[in-house]
């Protein structure tokens, strides 16, 4: 499959507003985009979701449609991929509006569309009714909360998206267990060895066994807010998701200060996010000898450094070779300031 960068020629579709500024662009209606999932780069990671399936045994393929987020609607096989992930210019505008472009990286992206199959695959066959399913994951009429604090140091359950997501509610438990089971060349038994979550694991293995070849008993094709219907202009859209999220990486402000500076003070100075992109190997390297940790944490921090910095638009304060080691005893830090607290709340 080519990456996000090698797109065919094909999917190199000409749209009017792929030249508009910002400013031009956010007056529009989702409806006015015009935007196709098959005539974009997204459907090749679409395709390769169910080459993956097909490789499981697994006969169900769920359908899927754009929208202005990722949601699976309760009782449809199926789920929306957000508007921004089909056209390089919506990317950029994302960007600059979030800090960061959730599912951009193509290792990311299928890694949220295995888990939103794991929720389409639980519509289908009405997983979560059944006794045995409960007895492992809870039951998914439990209240779905606005927000849940993660226990980091837990091992009931696996690591898999961010911000521990599978202790947030029964349903997204078993769609993370689901994903990490789907992954290609997983290697989930040895990774979860000793760890009680490896039992949800194992029964996801017999049970996706189970109802390989069989049909679902659920196959309505509906499509749950399609981009196509949506009269909100990108304007608004963005209002709010800022309203609701733009909060949650404010803790470890003062922290990237002493480490950081605006642009205002360094113009030509090297970028942090692209810094700590930059040196992201190494900063592994150095924070998984020094602390033992799983990558997860890693990825947690890193990420939370980059979008964060890259929302406050931050430079590097001094020159490259002498900021690696703070930058580095920043992440360390933020690690062990979680691992600590043990608790950090997460809008759903």
């Amino acid at each position: 499959m080519p990456s996000t960068l090698e797109w065919p020629a094909e999917f190199h579709r000409e749209y009017r507003w792929a030249e508009y500024d910002d400013e031009a662009l956010l007056c529009l209606r989702f409806k006015s985009l015009g935007l196709t999932l098959k005539g974009s780069p997204l459907w090749l990671d679409v395709e390769r979701l169910y080459d993956e399936l097909e490789r499981r045994g697994l006969r169900f393929r769920p359908h899927v449609w754009l929208s202005t987020e990722w949601f699976s609607p309760d009782g449809i096989p199926g789920f929306a991929v957000p508007f921004y992930l089909a056209h390089p210019r919506l990317r950029r505008l994302e960007r600059r509006m979030m800090g960061e472009v959730e599912g951009g990286a193509r290792k990311w992206r299928l890694r949220i569309l295995r888990h939103e199959t794991g929720h389409a695959i639980d519509n289908a066959y009405g997983l979560r009714r059944r006794a045995d399913f409960q007895r492992v994951f809870g039951r998914a009429s439990a209240p779905y909360p606005d927000d849940y604090s993660p226990r980091p140091s837990s091992d009931r359950h696996v690591l898999h998206l961010g911000h521990w997501y599978a202790q947030s509610h029964p349903v997204e438990d078993f769609a993370e267990t689901f994903a990490v089971w789907l992954q290609p060349k997983a290697r989930w038994r040895r990774d979860y060895a000793g760890w009680p979550a490896i039992r949800k694991l194992e029964y996801v293995d017999a049970l996706m066994d189970e109802i390989a070849t069989s049909r679902s008993k659920h196959r309505d094709r509906s499509v749950i807010e399609p981009l196509r219907q949506a009269d909100k202009t990108l304007e608004e859209h963005y209002r709010l998701k800022r309203e609701r999220y733009g909060g949650e990486d404010r803790r470890y402000d003062r922290w990237l200060s002493r480490v950081f500076v605006p642009r205002a003070m360094r113009p030509r100075a090297t970028a942090a996010s692209r810094f700590v992109r930059e040196i992201e190997p190494q900063l592994r390297r150095l924070l998984e000898r020094r602390a033992r940790l799983h990558p997860y944490y890693l990825d947690h921090a890193i990420s939370l450094v980059r979008r964060r910095a890259r929302q406050l638009d931050l430079v590097l304060r001094s020159s490259r070779r002498e900021a690696k080691r703070p930058v580095v005893r920043l992440h360390e830090r933020i690690v062990l300031d979680i691992l600590r607290r043990n608790r950090e709340n997460y809008a759903l």
